[in-house]
Parts: C-alpha cells; structure tokens; sequence
C-alpha cells in the first residue's frame, strides 16, 4: 500500500488529532482501530501520539560454552613467563584526559607493515632464570599497570611473586590480603588457598640464591582480611606461617548484605598496618582479590591518597568489566524450588562515568558483554599506587547475560586505540564538559538510563494469558513506549547536531561510542513503533497457546518486520516499505561499525544487535508459579 514517506514531516503533521485519537486509543483499550468506534476515553493522555508519530522517523540523515582449565602444576617454577600488560606494553599507559593520538587506521592495515622491507631472524628466546631476575629488577624501576592479563589465578600468583621479592630486595615486606566476601567468591578464595604455599617456596627459593633477601629476619610477613559490608580481620597479626594463613582464608564468612566497600577495607587496612609497617621498616602492600567493582567508588581518589602517603601499592586480582555498564548479572538458583534468578552485581564501567547507552530499547541492558579492561575504580588505584591489576580473562561460570560464555580477551595491539581515561572523575568530567561532541553523548546517555527513569523498564517477559489481565499490562507497556518514543525522538536531534564534529574528534573511542549510539537510537525507534503494532494485533487475535502447558506471553525479538494492517496503515501513514527502510538505516550504521572497528567490544555489541533483529512478536512462555513464592529477602545478595 502506497502512504507518505516517514521522512516527511509535513505528511506527518497533516495527520488530524480526531485520527490519532482513534488510533492511540486501540492500542491502549486493545479495541477495534476503526474512528467510529469512538473510543474518546483516553484521549486526554494519548494525545502526544501525533507528536511521535509526525517525528518518529522525519529525520534528514546521511545512510553512513567457553570453559577455561586452570593450571594444574603445583611445582614451584624458577621462570616466569609473562603475558603482556594490558595496553601497557611498549611504554603506552592508560590515563590522563586524552589518551594517545593513534592513527584511526588499524595498525596492521598500514602499508609499511603489509609490505616489510627489513626482514628479522629472531633466535630461540628464554626468560630469564630466578637469579637473574632478582638482580635485574629494583623497586624504583616498575611503575603502577592499569592491566595484566594472566591465565588465571596460578598466572597471577607466579608474578606476584616476582613482585614481592623485587620489594623485598629494597626493603621487608608486609602483604595485606583482603577478600571479598561475596557467595561468587567461594571458588576463588579456595583456588588461591591451594596456591597460596607457591608464593612463599618460590620466595623461599629466591633467599636461598639472592644475599640480599634475608630469611632470618622475616622478610615477609603476611596478614588475612575480608570486606563486604564490614571488614574482618582473619589473622590475629601479622605472620610468615602458611597454616595460619590458609586457616584464615578458610574462616571467611559469605556477607549476606550485598555491598562490597572495597575502598572501605583498604582504608581500614592502612589503619591497622601503617604504623606497624613504617616501624619495622616495611613495604606495606595489599592485594584485592574480588569479582566486583565494589559500592564505594566515590572513595578511590581518598584511599589513592592516603596510600601514596603511607606509601602502599594496592594489586587486584579481578576481572573484566562489563563494556559501559556499571552492572553484570549472577546467576542463582533457589535450593527449595530449583528456579534461576538473575543477581546484579557491580562490574564496572572501564571509564569514570558510562560512555554506552544504559537502555537496551525495552529496559535496562541485561547483556555481560566485556569491555577489555578492568573496572575504572580498581584499575585506577593500581596504577596510581605502583600496583597491577591482574586481568582474569577464564570463563565465569555463574556469569548470567548475553556474552556470558564468550572468550572476554580483545587483542591487545588493535585496542590501543580504544584506551579508556583513568584520569580523576573531577579532571574527567571536566575534559568532556569542554568537549561539545562528547558532552551531547553523556546527556543522550543521561537521558536514556532506565536506573535513573523507571518508565524505561519496559515489561518484556510474562504478559498474562488472560486476555483481560493481558491488556491492563499492555496498557501500561504501550504508555512506556510512546514515551520512550518521544525521548528517542529528541535523542537522535541531539545527536544530530553534533555530527558535524565527529571528524574533528581526536579519540577514537568517543567517535565509536557515537556511531554505535546513534544505530541504536534509529533501531530502537523500529523495535517500539513495532512493539505498539505487536500490542494491537495480540489484543485483536486474541490468541491462545498451542502448548497447554504454557500459560503466559513474552516480547521476542525477530528479523522479520511485523506489517502493519489497513486500518494500522490508514491511521499512521506508515506502512511496511517504509519500516524496511528504516530499519535498513540502522542496519547500515551498525554494519559500518562492524567494518570500521573489528575486534573491539563496539563491534562486538553493533554484531549482537543485527543478529536480535528490530521486529517484535508475541510468543506463548511459561512462568512457574512458585516464583510467586520467593520473596526479595530470600534471594542472595552477592
């Protein structure tokens, strides 16, 4: 059927309010579309539909299960072979308000590497022996690494090995280990006790070959503490005896608050032992062991602080971030009704504030989709104070989410582009005020963050099988939508505006997180303008599940583009030749994205998206009612 291009703001605006009346009105009472019903009841607050509708696509624009086996050797090794630090290597640290100015062409597509003129012949390479290393390295010479990536936790221990005795040749020692108490924790805290013994043998080791290390005098000294809502300290003092150490960790307590102040147990820990340390002439160093980002972030330029005073360097053993997201989901299932329920935990964002959309076109992202980096908060205090942060890259098992089960390592060498600023939040946010292009970035993000406007979270799974009890909801769903549509609507003018400073912008990761952003906001659109349709044509069909088992309808995300009736078409002027083209324009962006930026969290996420599809339907679900049983109190907090 032929109707007046979507891109047309006239045709739009041409529509009457009599008309757009009829039409909001059947999607909200889910009644016949037709204007002689005369559905006015609802007038009053659907009118806006008109705006949306006259503006929805009147834009002129240019078309532009993974598991990870763990070492099994218990020996303790002489030589240590290294991955490369996260984006550290090669003298390029992460940090500071611009980042490096980098080519925005992948390295490997330059011709002066397609076409080599000088040829290597590289020789058999060692590491280096324990001797050696001890003599080599001096406690002036290695600098705070905003991420290493290690082959899990054995990787980790093996270099933080490396680590203590570098310090203990300068000076004694006193670690500090703080574990996070959370449920998720449990395997890890008893990994590292089984591993634990390699750090002190392989220490031992080393004072056997190096003069400079003195076993008599208690090099090094080590303490046991936990955090999540309070701090527990696990050894009565400070020791050098692996059982006292190992008993500690086993006496670690699950904290059933669900808050994880990282910053907190640091603080706490440089009350107890900064004293001790600068009166027995220490090195006082902690070591973070946590799958969260922790709930006090705010504290970190304080503790930062407080530990270049007392002259502490602070190595995370954790994980990567989420990718712009402050959020990673747990899965959990309940031991009475054997049901699974999804946990939030804090993991993330890799930058100070979030640079990605918080809206995933219906609600709050539900994806675990990884950033390459580690945590702002912790990667920042590592680097800051002289430590690491140690990236475990294995697979999670208890990750719930799209990408969950995805190898969570990006190559290191085409991801210097995309460095994230571990600069201050302060320094931060006031380089991206000066900046016009980034600034209309965080307020489209601002402006579309379910967490901060419930009337985002859109109900996606278990509508009612009543048909009755079905439209209520929908009700509710279709308002939600016709405001998301306005918002998206004043999103993509935003956007807009600044595009013409795209090509002026220095940082190639501003410049991605715009065109990602911009696909979304014109996709999103689709997928609403599609949902609403969806809305109508369930209440009309009235339809009843095939399996009788099933007792409930949930949204599913399709490629195929739902076509808009006579009557749907009639009344919005939008008929299914327009919908392709628009969902052609987002495709079209999402695609470039992919092409332009391979093997980078962004094309990864523009990926996932084309592979959802815009178009939305009903599907027949089922939702046990024992849910209705478990209460918020009864689920763990992590």
């Amino acid at each position: 059927m032929a109707s007046a291009p979507l891109n047309s703001r006239s045709s739009w605006r041409s529509l009457k309010a009599p008309v757009l009346s009829g039409l909001a009105a059947s999607f909200v009472l889910h009644a016949a579309m037709l204007i002689a019903l005369s559905l006015i009841v609802f007038e009053s607050h659907l009118g806006p539909l008109h705006t949306i509708v006259d503006s929805i696509f009147s834009e002129d624009r240019t078309v532009e299960e993974f598991h990870h086996e763990v070492e099994p050797s218990t020996e303790t090794s002489e030589t240590v072979n290294y991955v490369a630090g996260a984006l550290e290597s090669g003298g390029v640290s992460i940090g500071g308000s611009e980042g490096p100015v980098i080519a925005q062409k992948q390295l490997d597509e330059a011709p002066s590497l397609q076409q080599p003129t000088v040829q290597l012949n590289i020789g058999e390479f060692n590491v280096p022996g324990l001797q050696v290393i001890s003599k080599d390295l001096g406690a002036t010479q290695v600098t705070g690494d905003s991420g290493r990536v290690v082959e899990g936790y054995g990787a980790a221990l093996g270099q933080m090995t490396l680590e203590l005795i570098r310090m203990m040749r300068e000076q004694k020692v006193l670690v500090v280990w703080l574990f996070d108490e959370s449920e998720s924790m449990q395997d890890d805290q008893q990994e590292i006790r089984e591993r634990f013994y390699k750090i002190y043998e392989e220490v031992g080791r080393a004072q056997q070959v190096d003069a400079k290390l003195k076993p008599s005098e208690e090099t090094l000294l080590s303490s046991v503490m936990s955090f999540g809502k309070d701090v527990h300290e696990l050894t009565p003092k400070p020791t050098a005896n692996t059982e006292e150490i190992k008993s500690a960790i086993d006496a670690i307590e699950i904290d059933k608050s669900g808050i994880e102040n990282m910053c907190g147990s640091i603080q706490a820990a440089l009350v107890k032992y900064k004293d001790f340390a600068r009166r027995q002439k220490r090195k006082l160093v902690f070591i973070v062991v946590s799958d969260e980002s922790g709930d006090d972030g705010n504290q970190v330029e304080d503790v930062i602080d407080a530990c270049k005073k007392a002259k502490a360097s602070v190595y995370v053993l954790g994980h990567y971030s989420v990718f712009g997201y402050p959020i990673a989901h747990v899965s959990w299932i309940d031991p009475k009704y054997r049901l699974k329920h999804w946990i939030p935990v804090n993991r993330g964002p890799e930058t100070p504030e979030p640079e990605c959309l918080q809206f995933d076109g219906l609600h709050d992202r539900w994806d675990v989709f990884s950033s390459g980096f580690g945590p702002y908060e912790q990667v920042r205090l590592a680097k800051q104070t002289g430590g690491i942060f140690f990236i475990l890259p294995g697979h999670e098992d208890n990750l719930a989410g799209y990408g969950s089960h995805e190898d969570r390592k990006y190559d290191l060498l085409g991801m210097k582009e995309y460095l994230p600023d571990l600069d201050s939040r302060q320094a931060y946010i006031k380089n991206r005020s000066e900046h016009r292009f980034r600034e209309a970035q965080w307020q489209v993000v601002q402006a579309l963050n379910p967490h901060r406007d419930s009337k985002l979270m859109m109900k996606s799974h278990w509508y009612s099988g009543d048909p009755s009890t079905f439209e209520k909801e929908a009700v509710r769903t279709f308002e939600q939508a016709v405001r998301a549509l306005m918002m998206l609507n004043d999103q993509v003018r935003i956007l807009d505006s600044v595009k013409k400073l795209r090509d002026k912008e220095s940082s190639a990761r501003w410049r991605v997180n715009f065109d990602l952003m911009h696909a979304q906001c014109l996709a999103y659109r689709v997928r609403l303008f599609q949902l609403l349709l969806s809305i109508d044509q369930h209440r009309k069909s009235r339809p009843t599940p095939k399996d009788p088992r099933n007792n409930c309808w949930s949204i599913q995300y399709v490629h195929t583009l739902l076509e808009p009736d006579k009557e749907q078409v009639k009344e919005t002027r939008v008929d299914l030749e327009e919908l392709k083209k628009q969902d052609a324009v987002a495709r079209n962006e999402f695609e470039s994205v992919v092409r332009n930026h391979p093997g980078t969290p962004w094309a990864r996420r523009a990926q996932w998206e084309l592979g959802q599809g815009f178009g939305v339907k009903f599907v027949e679900d089922f939702r046990s009612p024992y849910y209705d049983h478990i209460t918020a109190g009864q689920l763990p907090k992590q």
